[in-house]
């Protein structure tokens, strides 16, 4: 895996992304520090809030924000996000009122879904053999793991010697320092095509490919799965420590990482897992195993209460697990479903409809986790992966073929496509939905 490090071009782009990370980390702490000066003992709504913009602006700005900046190059795109990213950061100390956070957050993360799609487009160009791009996607999964273990520890020895307000001139450092290292890589440039679409057709033309395609249809369901179970670890698991177990604060984080180690050691598996298997049956064993562990995690605390603390740990070691075989592969089936110059837009579908799957978890697992029990909630989360589970065999076949037959009757006899199946209007190659493939052959 780290072999891929020695391209030059990824291994920058990398390290800009694994110090922007650690600038959110140092984010996600001062906001909830600065949340309690501002609003006391109603801190959790201030925060709940925040990240309800967050994710609606990732949901709402991210097709938005590729469609206008489509035909700009993609360093000034991605150099200039940081640095909206790192301006809003050094605003943060300067907060009075609740309103202003509120507005801060929105630019921030309005930057966030500009900068993580483009980005994520990008590295297939860079790094164009499959092989190596899989090994991208585990170090990726890696680094956020990573971000979730080493920020709050980071965090908390900078607090012994400054305030929070410090954190956030950490965070501005973190989007600095990746603004100059993708200002030093080579990055490739735009891949022409699209540029005289309108930026109705811009705005709609991932989504349109996205929602065409049954493995990206069925990779929206895996989303939901996975988000699902992941919900109710993000938001419960400190009720399970506190309230459960009874035990401090600092275990919180011991079950949080034992979810990172299952993850990561997921990410470490994969690249070899792939070798040898289809991306879809890696990532359905995934989902189900999320299924089954939620359910059963459901079943054990209705009849027993609370396993003992090390089975707790080993089952959030499975929770994560799981959850990055549904997820670290995802990147590969948007590669393999669009031409280069639509990537950008696909990558945007993806990031928007994801985040979808997790505001609808997100307040779903707070709310039956409050208001029926930890027990009941885990069964309905547990349901919610189910449903993505069925909904993705739906969608996306096991037979589904790669390189169906198909015909095209609305083509002149001249048009380049067909020239480049010897003039034959029923031919098959590898399908992928563009301008001359709208329909996928299956659905007539």
């Amino acid at each position: 895996m780290i072999h891929i490090l020695r391209n030059r071009t990824y291994a920058t782009l990398f390290a800009a992304q694994v110090i922007a990370l650690l600038g959110s980390g140092l984010l996600t702490v001062g906001l909830g520090l600065m949340a309690h000066d501002l609003a006391g003992t109603r801190a959790g709504l201030v925060l709940g809030a925040a990240y309800t913009i967050k994710m609606v602006a990732y949901v709402g700005l991210s097709p938005i924000a590729q469609a206008l900046v489509q035909n700009l190059p993609r360093k000034a795109v991605l150099v200039g996000a940081d640095m909206v990213r790192a301006g809003v950061a050094l605003c943060l100390p300067f907060v009075t009122e609740v309103w202003q956070v509120y507005i801060l957050i929105f630019l921030l993360q309005a930057a966030s879904a500009t900068f993580t799609p483009a980005y994520q487009a990008l590295i297939p160009d860079v790094l164009p053999k499959e092989s190596d791009y899989t090994r991208a996607l585990s170090l990726s999964r890696l680094a956020y793991d990573l971000e979730n273990l080493l920020s709050p520890a980071l965090a908390a020895f900078l607090l012994t010697v400054m305030s929070y307000s410090g954190l956030f001139a950490g965070t501005a450092a973190g989007f600095a320092g990746s603004a100059l290292l993708v200002l030093a890589a080579a990055v490739p440039r735009s891949h022409p095509g699209g540029g005289g679409r309108r930026f109705r057709e811009r705005l709609t033309r991932g989504i349109g490919i996205y929602l065409a395609t049954p493995r990206l249809r069925g990779l929206l369901a895996l989303n939901l799965a996975a988000a699902a179970s992941g919900a109710f670890v993000l938001v419960n698991t400190v009720l399970i420590v506190r309230e459960g177990f009874g035990r401090p604060g600092a275990d919180l984080g011991i079950a949080m990482t034992a979810f990172g180690m299952g993850s990561m050691g997921a990410a470490l598996m994969i690249p070899r897992l792939l070798d040898h298997l289809p991306d879809r049956r890696v990532m359905f064993a995934g989902a189900w195993g999320l299924v089954a562990l939620t359910m059963l995690a459901g079943m054990v605390l209705t009849i027993h209460g609370l396993p003992g603390w090390p089975v707790f740990l080993l089952g959030w070691v499975a929770i994560g697990f799981c959850y990055a075989a549904v997820l670290t592969p995802a990147g590969r089936l948007l590669r393999r479903s669009a031409h280069a110059e639509d990537r950008p837009a696909v990558f945007a579908a993806q990031f928007a409809l994801s985040h979808a799957c997790w505001l609808l978890s997100y307040p779903l697992a707070g709310w039956v986790g409050q208001a029926a029990g930890l027990d009941v909630a885990l069964f309905v989360m547990g349901g919610l992966a189910a449903a993505g589970g069925v909904a993705a065999r739906i969608a996306w076949p096991a037979d589904l073929p790669r390189a169906p037959e198909h015909t095209h009757e609305d083509l002149p006899p001249d048009h380049p496509h067909l020239r480049a199946h010897g003039g034959n209007r029923s031919h098959a190659h590898e399908f992928i939905i563009d301008d001359e493939h709208r329909v996928w052959p299956t659905q007539g």
